[in-house]
């Protein structure tokens, strides 16, 4: 048996099944519907059949997406977050 001090057994899985579950549901809220853009509504420039077939309501080309995939990991906020991480 482990000492969980405050905590009850268990809880630091429960944190762990909480984080992982947001972030299934903050990307699939992200994913696209409906009818794909010819064209990247950011650039302009022609998003390739292949994409949009692969991606149904896609609307940026690759490049434009992952430009804003790194803008939208680099300002998360780490709500459950360990207490070390929060003292610093």
């Amino acid at each position: 048996m482990m000492a969980g001090g405050w905590a009850r057994d268990g809880a630091v899985q429960d944190q762990i099944d909480d984080t992982v579950s947001d972030a299934v549901r903050e990307a699939r809220a992200r994913m696209p519907t409906g009818d794909s853009a010819r064209y990247c509504v950011m650039c302009g420039e022609d998003i390739p059949e292949k994409r949009r077939a692969a991606i149904p309501g896609v609307k940026t080309c690759i490049e434009c997406q992952s430009s804003r995939d790194t803008q939208q990991r680099s300002s998360g906020i780490n709500r459950r977050g360990s207490k070390d991480s929060q003292l610093r």
